[in-house]
């Protein structure tokens, strides 16, 4: 009977952080994956093929609107299925170089492919062979799922793995879901040339950022011509001819629409199903999602989980892969080790991207009572202008007393860059006074953070472009 010192169960970016620092640890592992190859939904299905296809889309949209006077493009030429292949050429590189050879220079890891399920406490089936761990750490990643809409399986539905491989453009799409997935996609499609449709349960597209900021997306979007529904309770779905068609309840009227496809972006589930997880002791919750600590302990002190499979609220690729690394120290080291979840920031990759980090200005009051907030446009950064792109906005939380940053939020071109700056911000509890001491670079668009700080101090339409 095979014994190691740890068994990771999954493929994906948090198993590999995990059997990464297991081998840095010398550890006897073993990294089991079944259902996605390896790399899982990052590489696969996730971030890697949909930001491609976004970046064909941006690229598309800036030749039409790139707004310099002077320049004229009198033919843009565009090719979904070129696209779409070299898009999936890429994801078949990148998992070549970053997953399979990473995994073969790993000399205390070993490669199982086959189903793991639990069948004791300290042991698990593969392939009928039975492994034994002292330690496990569970990975298995989330698979979309499909709300209880009357009819949506008899309609048929795309979910974004399908979306990421279409061999046909659709002329028409109706995207359930305004998360990161479902805004991602609809503008990436819309600006391909397809009609698209968005509808939202929610009264706002994001909730978890600041409003102001998701009302300004909302209003891009529509002035790219992305019909945009929100506060709508979806029905039932069913096909009329090659159309699929949903009816919705939108401020008491129902309502329908058709089209092509039915994107469905309304959240994951996590991968338990099939683990056995009721023979090790493992506890989960309503969802199935696996119970962890701050340590990322399970309600068994020697199994531990990271990533989507978790009952944690974040669901980022860069958290996962770190869950991993922590997982794999904690379970082989006792070091105790946990994530501060505030300073980890989040990007939504549209065009421009929305993103943020800490408190938004109704989080800090709920949480600390006080707050002190400014936004300010990009039609006051100079790179901004320079650049014909100042439809942003970045807004900036501080504690009113210690003038502590304690969360910004922006809407720009490059907003995921822009916002590392700002999380070193947050993480290392800086003051507005800090930032306004700092000197970044000029004409840049991290400019933003800078006047957003000075903002609390003077009005920013009146300075220079240097100052």
């Amino acid at each position: 009977m095979k014994r190691y010192d740890l068994i990771i169960i999954g493929g994906g970016a948090a198993a590999f952080g995990a059997a990464i620092h297991a081998n840095e640890l010398h550890s006897n592992a073993a990294l089991i994956n079944a259902g996605l190859p390896l790399g899982g939904t990052c590489v696969n299905v996730g971030c890697v093929p949909s930001k491609t296809l976004l970046y064909a889309g941006e690229i598309l949209h800036l030749a039409k609107h790139h707004g310099i006077p002077g320049i004229k493009i009198e033919q843009v030429e565009f090719d979904f299925r070129k696209v779409v292949a070299d898009e999936l050429a890429l994801v078949e590189r990148l998992r070549k170089e970053k997953y399979e050879k990473v995994l073969s220079s790993l000399n205390h890891v070993t490669l199982l492919e086959g189903k793991a399920k639990f069948i004791s406490k300290d042991a698990v089936r593969v392939n009928g062979q039975d492994l034994h761990a002292d330690k496990f750490i569970i990975a298995t990643g989330s698979t979309a799922s499909a709300p209880p809409i009357e009819g949506i399986r008899e309609a048929g539905f795309l979910t974004h793995i399908e979306a990421l491989k279409l061999e046909k453009q659709p002329k028409e799409l109706i995207v359930i879901g305004a998360g990161p997935l479902g805004l991602e996609f609809g503008q990436m499609y819309a600006r391909f040339g397809t009609k698209v449709t968005i509808l939202e349960r929610m009264p706002s597209l994001f909730p978890p950022s600041e409003k102001e900021l998701v009302d300004r997306l909302a209003l891009i979007f529509a002035q790219e011509g992305i019909a945009v529904r929100s506060s709508v309770e979806v029905r039932r779905a069913w096909k009329e001819g090659d159309k699929k068609v949903l009816s919705y309840i939108a401020e008491g009227k129902e309502e329908k629409v058709s089209g092509d496809e039915i994107l469905l972006a309304t959240g994951k589930i996590p991968n338990t199903q099939e683990l056995g997880l009721e023979q090790a002791g493992v506890e989960t919750d309503r969802r199935k999602a696996i119970a962890v600590d701050e340590h990322l302990q399970t309600s068994q002190p020697h199994i531990f989980a990271a990533g989507d499979v978790t009952n944690l609220l974040l669901r980022l690729e860069i958290t996962a892969g770190h869950e991993g690394t922590l997982a794999a120290e904690n379970a082989l080291t006792g070091s105790g080790k946990s994530i501060d979840y505030n300073t980890v920031p989040y990007t939504i990759f549209t065009d421009p991207q929305l993103a943020g980090v800490g408190f938004t200005e109704e989080e800090q009051m709920r949480k600390i009572g006080v707050c002190d907030c400014r936004t300010v446009s990009f039609r006051d950064v100079p790179k901004a202008i320079i650049m014909r792109r100042t439809e942003g906005l970045i807004k900036m939380a501080v504690h009113p007393e210690t003038r502590q940053i304690m969360g910004v939020h922006i809407l720009a071109p490059y907003a995921g860059e822009l916002i590392a700056g700002a999380m070193m911000l947050v993480k290392n509890r800086n003051t507005i006074d800090d930032v306004v001491d700092s000197l970044p670079m000029f004409p840049t668009l991290s400019e933003s953070i800078k006047l957003a700080a000075l903002s609390f101090m003077k009005d920013i339409s009146k300075l220079s472009c240097c100052v």
